[in-house]
């Protein structure tokens, strides 16, 4: 784009999760670099979700519980150049928001971050984190590693598929081909959570199984039925 200064609006599906949420909108309004818009697309209609876009200035809009649905919402409502995609559990450092700037301005149609895990985790998120990113480089990166991209570039592939499960690999695939898809190194972290709950080899294993037999052929709603809320992950 050889830019120097885009407008970049960050996009949230959010479930209940407020907690979360309040969490990363309180931290996107500290940043250094600050977004063009906020929007929240909500599939809860809670209190509590209407309260935390009023306090921090976003622009909720309510949905069907669909992450993929629901991201594809908030692009089309997006009035920015780029678009970043963040899940409400994400937890930032230093400068993200610049960092996009800069990717940008150099040229990418896209990117994501590196995946890393919040908080001082175990040995095995160390070892997860380093085969998560090897498989990046030829694979998909997921929704968890913050994918962001140009308007233009998103419309061009078609968006996300509306879907719970692995909605952005198609996406993934056709940005691919229009143009540089970076890598940034830091400035996201993946809420470790779900690992912690369900074991960190077991729920590896478990992604693994569902992108092959998404791979297979299999329809994400019936892989979605038994992974529970749509809680898809790396």
């Amino acid at each position: 784009m050889g830019m120097c200064n885009v407008d970049i609006s960050v996009v949230i599906p959010c479930f209940r999760d407020d907690a979360a949420l309040g969490r990363l909108l309180s931290q996107l309004r500290a940043g250094a670099s600050q977004p063009h818009e906020i929007v929240v697309v909500d599939a809860e209609d809670g209190a509590a979700t209407h309260s935390l876009c009023q306090r921090w200035g976003a622009r909720r809009l309510p949905s069907r519980p669909c992450r993929g649905a629901q991201l594809r919402q908030g692009a089309f409502a997006a009035t920015g150049d780029v678009i970043w995609f963040l899940h409400a559990d994400a937890t930032l450092q230093g400068d993200p928001l610049g960092s996009i700037t800069q990717a940008m301005g150099r040229g990418a149609a896209g990117g994501y971050f590196r995946f890393r895990f919040a908080g001082a985790c175990r040995w095995q998120a160390r070892v997860l984190e380093r085969l998560i990113n090897l498989r990046c480089r030829i694979g998909i990166p997921y929704g968890d590693q913050g994918l962001f991209m140009t308007v233009a570039a998103y419309v061009m592939a078609g968006g996300h598929s509306v879907s719970p499960l692995f909605e952005e690999v198609a996406l993934v695939r056709k940005l691919r081909q229009q143009g540089p898809f970076v890598v940034i190194d830091d400035g996201l972290r993946v809420d470790p959570r779900r690992w912690e709950r369900d074991g960190w080899w077991r729920r590896s294993f478990r992604n693994r199984i569902l992108a092959l037999a998404f791979a297979a052929g299999l329809s994400p709603n019936v892989l979605a039925r038994g992974y529970g809320n749509g809680e898809t992950g790396t």
